[in-house]
């Protein structure tokens, strides 16, 4: 197994975030995490992150390292995963080239580099297009692609992808995910939390179900997305 969470705990002072939740990844895998806002979709994807701390007894392993010993620059650089935080966080008054050169900064593989960029303006030909155009005057959608190709380029292992559809146009939505699909058949496992539940089943092969900092629903995404409380809680009936 890729990824294996256990017992992971957090907490933002008193309030507890997450009261122990366990899930797994296998390489290769698309694995979905949906939920209302405030579940602890986001705080789950920046645990492993190490963009937080965890409470005692929690263990996160991945590729048979353990998490919690590693800062977060070392998650991306060592490890391999990458994190597509919500609102993109991209440096707006920077190129859409310079954006991607800042994210390979670390990377000491000049020439695999180049040839993820090459992969990252075959998937997100636009991104080509805007080479020269500062980021902050991109569409929401292309700042989407280029928040997804940041990511790429910085670590391919494992991508976290925090809403990726956040604003997106229903166009926009289906070619930002069958771009993340191409690039996990080229070999990046992906782990995506969203409220959209429907994309978010549909896209991947299993999903967990996260209320108040709890899983309380795991399976296949075919399963969960014809199951009757999924529909009533997420799917709108």
């Amino acid at each position: 197994m890729l990824l294996t969470i256990e017992n992971l705990q957090v907490s933002y002072d008193r309030i507890k975030a997450l009261h122990g939740i366990s899930f797994e990844v296998d390489e290769g895998e698309i694995v979905c995490i949906i939920g209302a806002n405030g579940a602890g979709k986001s705080t789950t994807l920046r645990a492993i992150s190490r963009l937080i701390p965890v409470q005692p007894g929690s263990k996160m392993t991945f590729a048979g390292h353990d998490l919690t010993t590693y800062p977060s620059d070392k998650v991306v650089s060592q490890l391999g995963i990458s994190h597509v935080p919500e609102g993109r966080r991209l440096f707006g008054n920077l190129t859409v080239m310079e954006n991607l050169e800042l994210a390979a900064f670390a990377r000491k593989d000049k020439a695999e580099v180049q040839r993820d960029l090459r992969q990252i303006f075959t998937v997100f030909p636009r991104l080509e297009e805007r080479m020269k155009q500062n980021a902050e005057t991109l569409s929401g959608g292309e700042q989407q692609m280029l928040a997804v190709g940041r990511a790429l380029v910085s670590a391919r292992k494992m991508m976290l992808l925090d809403e990726p559809s956040m604003g997106l146009s229903p166009l926009l939505m289906g070619n930002v995910f069958e771009a993340l699909r191409e690039i996990n058949k080229e070999g990046t496992t992906i782990l995506l939390v969203e409220q959209n539940a429907r994309m978010a089943l549909k896209f991947s092969s299993r999903g967990y179900v996260l209320e108040s900092g709890n899983i309380v629903l795991e399976g296949k995404s075919e399963e969960l997305l014809n199951n009757p409380e999924v529909k009533k809680a997420y799917l709108g009936g």
